[in-house]
């Protein structure tokens, strides 16, 4: 059949609807959420061509209304992940054979059906299943996994192109085969896009994928998948399942066919699974691709050149979009006293300004945290902080459950830059800043360094470019994602791509080519045209 060298569409970062009032996209928003609420969905899993139903049916509710009954997931257990892995391995020959332009269109459709139809409804289940408000989720559901398809499917194309070089009668080529067997993705709550990306990164390379959403994000992976199947994605390449974490990774770590785990997740979870795959290494056919994104304790760090309005809007926003619930949001800030009081006070009046409330009302800047557990936690470092002495809740510290998991943004002043809230991840709407004296710049960027084990972002601010260079690289171990004068948080996919080392991964780079070549096995090819026939080499003739 007709074969060419296909290009692929240029990727361009799909633009942010800004849901102001009057536009198309408010009102369909609002329409979706309505509609949302209005019925119970019933989610099953997909397993090879088939959606799975169970008696063990658990409810989804609002973060913010938990009363209120969105659906229903059908809960599996250790037999069903048996059932995806079989049907990920039986799908995997023709999915691995078919030509890569096919596998690139699916993905390019995938991309356009969010933009388009699915735009929506995949915001409004993201909105309402893990308590974003409208801006929240169009970066995430709609724009950020439509990059992810769409800049993947161009580096795809990429690492296809790279080839070695060939000397004169011979000719070179490298082929990229997926792994030999099945990946395991498992995602996150937090980011609609991360738990669209982890599958469809590992997919796109022809691999098949066994999915475990955490259960707090169901919702919007149920739109997902009927995204990607829509899109053409064949039964059984992406299988997704709702099975207890422990009870799931007992049949994935013990299979023979475990190829490699795509992750996003907490530190102490990824350790575990690292271990058990050590402790298990002998029972693989092959050495298993680790990628794994985790923890953080990002960080601000003022110098006394820095500009105090700017300082304080990033730290707002970086510390309390998304109730604090992103693995980049800012946690603990170091600022210099000079500073302190003209930062202080803007940081307070915005604060003052935020509305917090359900995610249906868009004027709320604040809604809930994910459950009743992150709840428990969030607060708890809140009232340990109420009764210290070395530390003052200088903004919120009020929380409710009663109706939504709600936190008010709360600001801590640390006496004690080794307190537990500058050193631990906390993951909620609490950031701790420490003042220093604006002449120890220097020593402050080591205490910056050394504090917390995590490596993920971490943000400077200062005029000064002295300043900035020696922060740049004093601090070049402490965060994978740098930031001069921004906040720590929205890298963009084919802009900055995210993931950082130490305690927070292995720094793989989401939504970059690097992260695509995890998901292959190279295999050099040499041909040679006229072979030789004769074993003697011209230097073992007589002079």
């Amino acid at each position: 059949m007709p074969k060419g060298t296909y290009q692929v569409p240029t990727p361009k970062n799909e633009p942010v609807h800004d849901y102001a009032p009057g536009t198309i996209e408010r009102a369909e928003l609002q329409q979706a959420l309505a509609q949302a609420r209005s019925a119970a969905a019933d989610i099953p899993m997909y397993i090879g061509g088939d959606e799975v139903r169970t008696a063990q049916k658990i409810s989804i509710n609002p973060p913010h209304d938990h009363q209120h009954v969105l659906g229903y997931f059908h809960e599996g257990d250790a037999s069903h992940v048996a059932l995806a892995i079989n049907a990920a391995l039986g799908a995997k020959t023709a999915w691995a054979e078919l030509s890569w332009e096919h596998r690139a269109s699916i993905f390019l459709k995938a991309a356009a059906l969010i933009s388009g139809p699915y735009r929506a409804r995949l915001n409004a289940a993201t909105m309402l299943g893990q308590s974003k408000n409208a801006y929240q989720a169009e970066i995430d559901s709609a724009c950020e996994i439509i990059d992810f398809l769409r800049f993947n499917v161009y580096y795809m194309s990429q690492i296809y192109g790279q080839q070695p070089d060939s000397d004169g009668g011979i000719w070179n080529r490298l082929e990229h085969r997926p792994l030999e067997g099945f990946v395991f993705a498992l995602t996150p709550f937090n980011f609609t896009a991360i738990a669209g990306n982890l599958p469809t990164s590992v997919a796109m390379m022809g691999n098949t994928v066994v999915w475990k959403p955490a259960f707090s994000q169901i919702y919007a992976a149920n739109v997902l998948m009927q995204v990607f199947k829509e899109a053409g994605v064949p039964d059984g390449v992406i299988n997704l399942i709702y099975v207890d974490g422990p009870v799931t990774g007992e049949v994935v770590f013990n299979h023979p066919d475990f190829a490699g785990i795509h992750f996003t997740g907490s530190t102490a979870v990824f350790q575990h699974i690292w271990s058990t795959i050590g402790t298990n290494i002998t029972k693989y056919k092959s050495y298993p691709r680790i990628v794994g994104e985790t923890g953080g304790k990002d960080f601000i760090i003022a110098h006394k050149s820095a500009d105090a309005e700017a300082l304080a809007t990033a730290m707002v926003r970086g510390a309390f979009e998304f109730q604090g619930q992103k693995c980049s949001a800012a946690s603990r800030v170091y600022i210099p006293d000079n500073l302190w009081e003209a930062v202080k006070e803007k940081v307070l009046a915005d604060l003052s300004d935020f509305k917090m409330g359900p995610v249906e009302d868009f004027s709320n800047f604040i809604n809930a945290v994910i459950d009743e557990k992150a709840f428990d936690k969030i607060t708890g470092y809140i009232e340990q902080a109420r009764n210290q002495n070395t530390v003052e809740i200088i903004a919120g510290g009020n929380y409710d459950k009663s109706i939504g998991y709600f936190v008010e943004p709360t600001i801590l002043l640390t006496q004690d830059p080794q307190y537990i809230t500058m050193c631990e991840e906390i993951f909620g709407p609490v950031l701790t800043i420490y003042v220093y004296q604006s002449e120890r710049f220097e020593e402050t960027l080591e205490l910056v360094d050394q504090t917390s084990p995590y490596a993920l972002t971490g943000a400077v601010f200062a005029q000064d470019r002295y300043a900035i260079e020696l922060a740049t690289k004093q601090l070049v171990n402490a965060a994978g994602n740098f930031y001069i004068n921004d906040k720590p948080t929205g890298a963009v996919v084919g802009q900055q791509p995210f993931g950082g080392a130490r305690a927070s991964g292995t720094n793989d780079k989401a939504g970059a080519m690097l992260n695509l070549l995890r998901w292959v096995s190279p295999r050099t090819i040499k041909e040679t045209f006229v072979p030789p026939k004769d074993y003697r080499y011209p230097f073992l003739q007589q002079d």
